[in-house]
């Protein structure tokens, strides 16, 4: 029989334990104080950067009307066309100056005037009055000052709040310049909110957000707005963010039934290359398009997506793959599909953007006539449990930036993509032919690293807490694998992080 350890042995372990993680403590504490000093100088030139977070660029003749660098420069003349749209613009411009001044006016003139687009130098009024920023702010004087120094004291995000304020819109010129006034802007929004709404805290699909935001936006104004998107039920996208992902899932789901009864060739054609939509359609979902389709035209369902809502979302997913139909039918494989998806039409979309926002506005249509525009109700864990703007201090875990163990939650994600790849498996075989006998499937796979399937599935938006590390999609956590490896209980397992 073995004999118990003397208790002075076990007082001087726990005495270590402690001494240990106090020091973890104060390591994360002055790495966070640290990087709080470097955004409060800001363009200062006491400030140290290194040289790879600056790349050079040339502002004349590559940079667009959004402030965004293009490789190669832009024509030096305008042709007739744009001269076109130039007036018009100036004329709408006129138009939303009276229609601002004279807010709100009737739902129907301004559902007309948003599917037309917003001017962009109207934008800022018009989005401010779309999320109701001015009633935000008078209602919760001196709130965001006291988030953002709580978030200075206690915010156990700020390292990868960090990271991903520094890969942000670095082709923007608004972004370009490392710790420029956008840049801290956007650090301490991020900040600030992963205090004021400790249930979600920060999720890097919230960096884009906030940063199309502060395009448009001052500061606090940005604050209060990301804050309408994540909490008000027209949004909703606290529920995009949170552990689990519960309304990507609902989203995902409905967007599989709208497409398996409008354009069932397509879905079965998705199908048979086993292109499931987790793998297109998370960053149309989490940032609106931005950075998959031209930024002009994302801005276009931005504006619509403040008037409508949530709804938008599904109903612009089923446009793009309506208007590119043809195309994607012609490709046969699953990575032709996806590149096509998520790179080239971000490069060329192949319509105007008036012409977009008509095919949007018909499919919006015919989804509410087949009763389709709107999924399945919401849960109750898509929208904040915890009362916002009440500090809640961290645990040791988050603190120390710790990894911690996947939650049931967590795998429950994975769980339900391996059971909708499995059935579509056998829809497929049922119904279409196959090149080969093996019916491939996608599932997820588990790095080693990963501190939280959130982060590995999500992509763009990936939850930090307290991990300085990030994975996504585009960093090949996605692979191939086989329905027989599925079927082989230890995979399976392993798949799960059992």
């Amino acid at each position: 029989m073995t004999a118990a350890p003397p208790a002075h042995d076990n007082g001087e372990q726990n005495h270590q334990q402690q001494q240990q993680q106090y020091a973890l403590v104060k390591r994360a504490e002055d790495e966070r104080e640290d990087i709080f000093k470097r955004y409060e100088l800001g363009l200062d030139p006491h400030n140290v950067v290194d040289s790879w977070e600056n790349p050079t660029f040339e502002i004349y003749h590559i940079t667009d009307k959004y402030g965004f660098m293009h490789d190669s420069r832009l024509p030096s003349s305008r042709d007739s066309q744009e001269v076109q749209r130039t007036k018009i613009e100036l004329e709408r411009d006129k138009k939303w100056v009276k229609m601002l001044n004279h807010w709100p006016p009737p739902q129907d003139k301004l559902h007309k005037r948003v599917y037309k687009g917003i001017p962009d130098r109207m934008r800022w009024p018009a989005w401010k009055q779309l999320l109701n920023v001015q009633q935000s702010m008078d209602n919760n004087v001196g709130v965001y000052a006291r988030m953002l120094q709580m978030a200075k004291e206690n915010a156990t995000e700020t390292r990868q709040i960090d990271a991903d304020v520094n890969r942000q819109f670095r082709d923007n010129l608004a972004y370009r310049e490392r710790y420029s006034v956008k840049q801290c802007s956007l650090f301490n929004v991020l900040n600030a909110y992963s205090i004021y709404n400790s249930e979600l805290g920060y999720c890097q699909g919230m960096a884009c957000v906030a940063g199309v935001l502060l395009l448009y936006m001052q500061e606090e104004e940005a604050f209060w707005a990301l804050n309408t998107l994540i909490t008000d039920r027209k949004y909703g996208m606290h529920g995009l963010f949170i552990e689990g992902f519960p309304k990507l899932t609902r989203f995902i789901e409905h967007h599989d039934r709208i497409l398996s009864k409008i354009m069932r060739k397509l879905h079965k054609h998705f199908m048979k290359h086993n292109v499931d939509a987790l793998l297109y359609a998370i960053k149309w979902f989490f940032v609106v398009f931005v950075e998959r389709v031209p930024f002009s035209l994302s801005l276009r369902v931005w504006d619509i997506f403040l008037l409508d809502g949530d709804r938008v979302i599904l109903a612009m997913a089923i446009t793009i793959l309506y208007l590119h139909k043809d195309e994607l039918l012609r490709l046969k494989d699953m990575d032709g599909i996806i590149e096509y998806l998520q790179v080239k039409l971000h490069k060329n979309f192949g319509y105007s953007d008036d012409d977009a926002i008509q095919a949007l506005e018909r499919v919006m249509k015919k989804l509410k006539d087949l009763k389709l525009d709107v999924p399945p109700p919401a849960k109750t864990n898509e929208f904040p449990t915890r009362p916002l703007g009440v500090f809640v201090a961290a645990d040791l875990e988050k603190k120390t930036g710790r990894r911690r163990d996947y939650t049931d939650t967590e795998k429950q994600v994975l769980t339900d993509v391996i059971t909708r790849q499995e059935q579509n498996a056998i829809e497929v075989q049922s119904t279409v032919s196959y090149e080969t006998s093996e019916c491939a499937t996608v599932t997820l796979t588990v790095p080693e690293d990963s501190h939280s399937i959130r982060s590995s599935l999500a992509g763009t938006s990936v939850a930090s807490h307290g991990s300085s590390e990030t994975m996504s999609l585009e960093d090949n956590n996605i692979h191939l694998k086989t329905a027989n490896m599925l079927q082989n209980a230890p995979q399976r397992e392993m798949l799960l992080g059992t």
